[in-house]
């Protein structure tokens, strides 16, 4: 691996942090939905969601500032990062779906693939950097539980 960049480092975190801050400005008010919706069992406390994506997204800035600073393949590379945008992107529009639209079984499908998406993202970051895709653990981890709650959202209500 090369030499850490600070400066680098730092705007991919704020990145991929600006995605979930944005994400949530054009969701609009979640906690009155979240509090409106009948919930599967385990559903933690609406204030827990920011907390826990706060830090999923800095996990996510460096582990993808890890792929892009290694010495790898620029090919292999490109792709993780492809997959690392792309996952982003469903990422971004999963609050809007669920939160601003609610469309509930939209958001459920969402979710799966988004949880698809990082799993292949994750696979294909070991390859490159096993460090960058062990960081993504937590990320798959949370969107399991968060494909159960969704999935779980769309069938009680």
């Amino acid at each position: 691996m090369k030499k850490i960049k600070i400066t680098d480092l730092l705007i991919f975190i704020v990145t991929a942090e600006l995605v979930g801050a944005l994400s949530a400005l054009f969701s609009g008010n979640f906690s009155s939905f979240y509090a409106e919706n009948i919930r599967p069992p385990l559903s933690p406390p609406s204030w827990l969601f920011p907390v826990v994506w706060a830090v999923l997204y800095a996990l996510m800035g460096i582990s993808a500032y890890l792929i892009w600073n290694d010495k790898g393949s620029e090919i292999r590379k490109a792709t993780a990062l492809k997959l690392y945008f792309a996952q982003l992107a469903v990422n971004f529009s999963w609050s809007i779906i669920f939160f601003r639209f609610r469309l509930l079984k939209a958001a459920a499908v969402t979710a799966v693939l988004l949880l698809a998406l990082v799993i292949i993202m994750a696979l294909s970051f070991r390859r490159i950097n096993k460090t960058a895709a062990r960081l993504n653990i937590p990320y798959i981890l949370w969107l399991m539980f968060a494909s159960y709650l969704a999935i779980g959202v769309y069938i009680l209500n």
